[in-house]
């Protein structure tokens, strides 16, 4: 139902005096929006309510990666997945319990997670040109001109792989998707599929009728 967060940038947009509400991150609002859950910000100052996710990082270091060497990853996973049973059998020094059973009894307890997942992205807003092309990291993009207009704003929602190009308003469909295109490798590069320019100006100008 909720994720306890320390005070990292990726959540709070900036620390405020105690007492008063922290601004949260808008990327992080909509991460918890589409999983689902409410983000709880510890207090400052407050350490012991904290998980103690660390400490895992010394138990695998202290028990499976101490002593020994490896000559692959897949060795070093092989290591890891033959400690895991081990581990899971034994009684947790803080709730007393056995691990995995009570790691069974936790993950029947959690809601199921949605069929597709949040989609990580940068978001920028860019005015689109005359010629329906959008700028993005030093290259160009291009949007359909029957669905823009020029200096239109629309929100860029790049991936390492992908650069998709959202209008700010939904149509009638409620959908908002204008284009995706594969993210441009360096820079003054031309990113166009040809049928967006349909609808575009010709630059020529209509004859003016004889009296």
């Amino acid at each position: 139902m909720s994720i306890v967060y320390d005070r990292t940038k990726t959540v709070v947009r900036r620390h405020v005096a105690p007492g008063e509400a922290v601004p949260l991150h808008p990327e992080a609002v909509g991460f918890a929006g589409h999983y689902d859950f409410d983000i709880d910000v510890l207090a400052a100052y407050r350490p012991t309510g904290k998980g103690r996710v660390e400490r895992q990082v010394l138990i695998v270091r202290d028990h499976v990666l101490s002593g020994r060497a490896f000559s692959s990853l897949e060795e070093m996973d092989a290591a890891f997945a033959a400690w895991v049973p081990r581990r899971r059998n034994q009684i947790h020094k803080t709730h007393r319990e056995v691990i995995g059973i009570r790691a069974a009894r936790d993950h029947a307890a959690l809601k199921p997670l949605p069929p597709t997942p949040y989609l990580v992205a940068e978001r920028h807003l860019r005015p689109v040109g005359k010629d329906c092309l959008v700028a993005f990291g030093g290259n160009l993009y291009s949007v359909p001109a029957r669905k823009v207009r020029p200096r239109q704003l629309v929100e860029i929602r790049a991936t390492k792989s992908q650069v998709m190009l959202h209008s700010t308003v939904p149509d009638a469909s409620g959908e908002t998707l204008l284009s995706a295109h594969p993210r441009a490798v360096g820079r003054g590069v031309r990113v166009v599929e040809e049928t967006h320019w349909d609808g575009l100006p010709t630059g020529k100008v209509a004859p003016r009728p004889v009296r």
